[in-house]
């Protein structure tokens, strides 16, 4: 399935307010058709992750068919293992973040089911897996067997075990205490306790605080003032202090300002312009800044942002699962 990146390169959107839709759904449905560049076997480490940023990008899109469904769930069933969890591609060791990667796309497909068959061990099976990796001292998870812990991980659990309906295989209020530790002085959080703020972990942290339903926990206006401060004279967010302007982080920190209700303490027209002037309005696909090279990730967090920012033509997303919210509420409702 979905190459990572390539091969375009941005060069702003047309007029420079236009989202070049179409554009954008013929790269993603053309990432698989180039296996033989040597970037494509690069990147096979993240292939189950690309399945999730090409399928949510064409949802976002109003274009989810452009993905071939059946084809698609056969490759993330590929990809799990005796244990419950899913690698990167077939043969890749279970992780975490693919695993969360299989469950939204099964989610988003509505094909949770597919888990019974074939002596999978259904979905119960999966969360024994994303179980299995929460520190019983800590409360954070490990990505694996190996045992690195990251905020990411923690999120990663109870995004797919609340998509699941299991989110009550793990210690909730363990976890919480955790994310409680990783905050700082400037309302923001890191990796771990003690770490720099950053926005991508401040995502994390938010959101599974907002699953959880412990947002009161949050400064909200400390950390909304941190978030804000992320948007720089181009109209781009940056992820921390001093660091360049990035597509991605009009998701990381236009979810977290949406999830404590923040999101109009930003420009969002600027940031919308940033963003479609990152666009290859030739050859589809979102870049980081103008300029560079396009891949998928970008394409869909960019898409993302734009659909937080409610850019005409886009489905609603979801701010703390970073899906379709039609998905999610289906989901979560029942």
């Amino acid at each position: 399935m979905a190459l990572v990146s390539g091969p375009g390169r941005a060069g702003g959107g047309l007029d420079g307010q236009t989202l070049c839709t179409q554009k954008h759904v013929d790269y993603i449905k053309n990432l698989d058709t180039r296996r033989e560049d040597l970037e494509y076997w690069l990147t096979e480490h993240l292939r189950l992750n690309g399945v999730y940023w090409g399928l949510t990008a064409l949802q976002l899109l109003g274009q989810p068919e452009a993905l071939p469904r059946d084809e698609t769930i056969a490759f993330v069933l590929s990809c799990q293992h005796d244990c419950g969890g899913f690698g990167a591609a077939p043969g890749h060791d279970p992780h975490m973040l693919y695993t969360v990667s299989a469950v939204q796309i099964l989610v988003g497909l509505d094909a949770v089911d597919e888990l019974d068959k074939d002596d999978r061990g259904g979905k119960q099976k999966v969360a024994a897996f994303i179980a299995g990796l929460q520190d019983k001292e800590t409360g954070c998870f490990m990505g694996d067997q190996w045992g690195e812990q990251d905020t990411r991980f923690l999120y990663g659990a109870f995004n797919a075990l609340s998509l699941l309906g299991l989110l009550d295989s793990v210690d909730v209020p363990k976890a919480v205490s955790y994310i409680q530790q990783c905050e700082n002085l400037d309302g923001a959080y890191g990796i771990c306790p003690g770490a720099e703020s950053h926005s991508g972990q401040i995502f994390t942290c938010v959101a599974a605080l907002a699953i959880a339903g412990r947002l009161d926990l949050v400064n909200k206006d400390r950390l909304g003032g941190w978030l804000s401060e992320r948007q720089v004279d181009k109209g781009g967010f940056n992820g921390r202090p001093e660091k360049l302007e990035d597509a991605c982080y009009s998701w990381w920190v236009g979810s977290s300002l949406a999830i404590i209700d923040r999101l109009h303490w930003i420009d969002g027209d600027k940031l919308a312009g940033f963003l479609l002037r990152c666009q290859d309005p030739d050859g589809g696909g979102i870049a980081d800044r103008p300029g560079n090279m396009v891949d998928v990730f970008h394409t869909c967090f960019a898409i993302a942002g734009l659909s937080l920012l409610k850019y005409k033509g886009l489905e609603e997303i979801d701010p703390v699962y970073c899906m379709p919210k039609s998905i999610t509420s289906k989901c979560l409702a029942q």
